[in-house]
C-alpha cells in the first residue's frame, strides 16, 4: 500500500486564502479547498477525504500534488485543452499539402478522379510530406487548418486516348 500524501502545513496567510476560497462560486475552488483544508488541518488521506466528499481518491491526490507543486495557485481551474498540438506535417509539408489536393490521383497511380482522405495520406508519407505515416484524420485536419474543404477539391476528366490533350486544344 503507498504511503498516504500530506502536505505541508499552511502559513497563516494560505490558510485564510483557502478558507475564503471555500465560499466562491466556482465548485472546483471548492472542492480543492476543501481537500487541502481537510489534508492539512485534519490530517485525512485521500482515502478518508474522497470518500467524505464523494469523489475518487485520485481526484483528491491530484490536488495535493496540485498545491505541493504550485501552491495556492492550484485553486483555480485551468484550461483543458493540451497545452501543445502536434502535428506531422512541417509548415513545408501543409504547403505542399495544399497544392496536392488540386492535382490529379491519377498522376500517383490512382485509378479515380477525386481524392480521398486515406489515398491523400498515403500520398503525403511517399513524397516526403509527413515524417510518418499519417491517419485520414490527420489528413482532415490538417486540410482545416488550412481552410481547404477536401471534398470540393477539383475534379480532374482524363481519357486513355494517347490523342487526348491535343484535342482539348482549341
Amino acid at each position: 500500500m503507498p504511503k498516504p500524501l500530506y502536505v505541508r502545513e499552511l502559513t497563516s496567510e494560505e490558510r485564510e486564502q483557502v478558507r475564503t476560497a471555500l465560499r466562491s462560486s466556482s465548485a472546483f475552488t471548492v472542492r480543492r479547498s476543501q481537500i487541502i483544508l481537510m489534508n492539512s488541518e485534519e490530517q485525512r488521506t485521500a482515502r478518508q477525504i474522497a470518500s467524505r466528499l464523494r469523489c475518487s481518491d485520485q481526484c483528491v491526490r491530484e490536488a495535493l500534488r496540485a498545491f505541493e507543486q504550485e501552491g495556492l495557485v492550484c485553486l483555480q481551474e485551468k484550461s483543458h485543452r493540451k497545452h501543445h498540438l502536434q502535428t506531422k506535417f512541417s509548415p513545408a509539408g501543409l504547403e505542399r499539402l495544399a497544392g496536392l489536393v488540386h492535382e490529379s490521383p491519377r498522376q500517383y497511380g490512382y485509378a479515380n478522379s477525386l481524392w480521398s482522405l486515406a489515398q491523400l495520406a498515403e500520398v503525403s508519407f511517399q513524397q516526403g510530406l509527413s515524417s510518418e505515416t499519417v491517419s485520414h484524420e490527420t489528413v482532415r485536419q490538417a486540410l482545416k487548418k488550412l481552410d481547404i474543404d477536401w471534398r470540393r477539391a477539383r475534379q480532374h476528366i482524363t481519357s486513355p486516348d494517347p490523342h487526348y490533350e491535343r484535342k482539348k486544344e482549341p
